[in-house]
């Protein structure tokens, strides 16, 4: 049965022997929007994509993809979906144009159609001057933009990008970025998961957080945002030390020698500066500012960033 949803997952769970990955993971995305996954190391991120791709079976749960089931038409999902993993998926000795006609004859397009698909990829991916360079001359951002480029070839109506930006300098994270949005434009439905904050805040219609194999919360980033505070108040102090006996004293969210505190009130901020003279401690910057993604994730799992 169609519905407004393109990826439905309910209640599920992986584990690999007494380790439990997932526990009961509940995902919706709607058709056309792209979904972002956040969490920790060992969350269940990769392991979600993992299932939802066919490339995992799951121990329990259910997931429909773009209208199909996935425990009887695990073929059919294939059919529909495109996937970018963390590590790129091409032949290094081969060139450009040569890795997207081989994979486009793979998915048995016929020998024309094929190379006429390679040059509309290499032309919408600026590949095209390097088109015809074995892919080892390639950068980092070449490579992930021929890696998405080919899990494109039979443009799918649903994409899982795991983590497709890491380790990219900014330039080329923007142009991958770009590349994002135009299928946005374009009506593809995807899946990401991504240890850049940034990247689900500037993309993302709709984000999850997943700890220890749990869906903590999720919403647009404005929504997330606001469950940690309408403000943050951002003290700064001369040494870790100072940092960590404020951090005693007003709470918060500490990291090395900064103390990040939910402000919803305006008389709070006297408050926490009150805490912290009477603690005899001197703060060396103060700043106000409205809570971030990543605010988000120091308070609901209690880590430093995503990964």
């Amino acid at each position: 049965m169609v519905t407004g949803y393109a990826i439905e997952a309910r209640g599920l769970r992986k584990s690999y022997g007494d380790v439990k990955v997932l526990e009961s993971v509940d995902l919706s995305v709607r058709r056309g929007t792209m979904f972002a996954l956040l969490g920790p190391n060992g969350a269940g991120k990769t392991t979600t994509v993992r299932i939802l791709s066919t490339l995992l079976d799951a121990d329990g749960g259910t997931v429909t993809v773009n209208g199909h089931d996935l425990a009887g038409s695990k073929r059919t999902v294939r059919e529909q979906i495109g996937l970018t993993g963390q590590d790129t998926a091409v032949d290094e000795l081969l060139t450009g144009r040569e890795n997207l006609e081989m994979m486009a004859r793979l998915f048995h397009l016929p020998a024309t159609r094929a190379k006429a698909r390679a040059t509309e990829l290499l032309a919408q991916f600026d590949l095209v001057e390097a088109a015809g360079r074995q892919v080892k001359t390639y950068s980092g951002g070449m490579r992930r933009r021929l890696d998405l480029a080919i899990s494109l070839i039979t443009s799918p109506p649903v994409l899982f990008l795991d983590e497709p930006t890491t380790g990219l300098d900014p330039r080329s994270r923007s142009a991958m970025w770009d590349a994002i949005r135009e299928l946005l434009n374009g009506g593809t439905t995807i899946l990401l998961t991504t240890q850049y904050l940034e990247e689900a805040d500037q993309l993302a219609d709709r984000i999850a957080v997943i700890d220890k194999g749990r869906v903590v919360a999720e919403g647009t980033a404005a929504e997330l945002k606001r469950k940690v505070g309408t403000e943050r108040l951002k003290l700064t102090f001369a040494t870790a030390a100072d940092a960590a006996r404020a951090h005693d004293v007003a709470g918060g969210v500490l990291t090395g020698d900064t103390v990040s505190v939910a402000i919803d009130q305006p008389a709070q901020v006297r408050q926490v500066l009150n805490r912290i003279d009477d603690a005899g401690l001197e703060t060396t910057g103060l700043e106000l500012s409205e809570p971030t993604l990543d605010d988000v994730f120091h308070t609901l799992t209690g880590t430093a960033g995503a990964n």
